[in-house]
């Protein structure tokens, strides 16, 4: 279980890359019921470090020992972390970290922390796209998806900018915790609750022309109709749009597929419900829109990596089924 977060710093690190991992793990939210994290601003350089916004400064009495005790460690972006050189006790401690079962996040550039530190090869990596191909040339043995919003491969999650660090963080909440505790702090922070790591980083058109020109209520409605089975062109006339039109104006305005977007909210209530109440793998298959339990149970492995028995084992004990 996630406990004990620390947020390993550079001189020159981003106030609002660091701002993101303080505001998921820092935060004391519990007067509304959710986990408290043991957190930690930790420097690798010195008590006291610079930031790329001119006279701001973090002070810290943590060092790389406290690393060591950590179940996660998020390295935050930082100025010059594309080309500079990184301490070597830095990469040994994520070295370590790795190899005792800890998890290591990167946001934006810190991802050449966790490349020079080895943790790169041969592992799928997300990085900003301005940054991709510098971080091929320099971890060759990366597969690097320069596309997408974060990638998980544990014990290495790997994010892109900004607002993709955020995304990431409330990935590791869920995928320790749950949708409902992940869901709780999204709200606090007032920012979607998920989004999938496989979207694209940036859409062709962020914001719709005008108030029609938007897929928002549809998606709205497949929301309030998971369980119901429905095809491109089912959801393109309730846009009024041609199915190729509605195809790619869903994929711009989302920076995903209708079908994967209704995959994962599949995924999404069926967490929920494995969670929250006793109901039998066929019903909550039928309540979800998968059909049948063992399409439930593929297609729950192939999201999550897990199965929707050993999902509600391990948050309401062995004796759940």
């Amino acid at each position: 279980m996630l406990k004990n977060v620390a947020a390993v710093l550079l001189d020159g690190v981003h106030p609002f890359e660091l701002g993101v991992v303080c505001e998921v793990f820092g935060s004391d939210r519990s007067d509304d019921g959710l986990p408290v994290y043991d957190f930690a601003v930790v420097s690798a350089e010195g008590t006291t470090l610079s930031t790329h916004v001119g006279g701001l400064r973090v002070s810290t009495p943590y060092g790389l020992e406290r690393l060591e005790e950590a179940d996660l460690i998020a390295v935050p972006a930082g100025a010059d972390y594309v080309t500079r050189e990184y301490p070597p006790a830095l990469l040994d401690a994520l070295v370590r970290a790795v190899d005792r079962g800890a998890r290591v996040l990167s946001v934006c550039s810190g991802v050449f922390v966790l490349g020079a530190a080895g943790l790169l090869d041969g592992r799928r990596c997300s990085v900003h796209w301005r940054h991709a191909r510098e971080l091929a040339l320099r971890n060759p043995r990366a597969v690097i998806e320069p596309d997408v919003l974060y990638v998980d491969e544990d014990p290495v999650i790997t994010s892109a900018g900004t607002a993709a660090g955020i995304d990431a963080c409330l990935h590791i909440v869920r995928k320790e915790q749950g949708p409902d505790v992940a869901n709780k702090i999204a709200r606090r922070m007032v920012v979607p609750p998920h989004r999938d790591g496989g979207q694209a980083q940036y859409i062709e058109r962020p914001l719709p022309k005008d108030p029609c020109d938007t897929v928002a209520e549809v998606l709205a409605w497949m929301e309030r109709h998971l369980d119901q089975e429905v095809t491109v062109e089912q959801l393109a006339d309730r846009a009024h749009m041609a199915p190729r039109t509605f195809a790619r104006r869903f994929q711009q305005e989302t920076g995903t597929t209708p079908y994967r977007w209704l995959l994962r909210q599949r995924v999404l209530a069926a967490q929920e419900l494995l969670e929250g109440t006793d109901e039998t793998m066929d019903a909550i298959a039928a309540r979800t829109g998968f059909g049948t339990a063992a399409a439930l149970r593929h297609q729950f492995g192939r999201v999550l990596g897990t199965t929707p028995q050993s999902y509600r084992r391990a948050f309401r004990g062995p004796e759940a089924a």
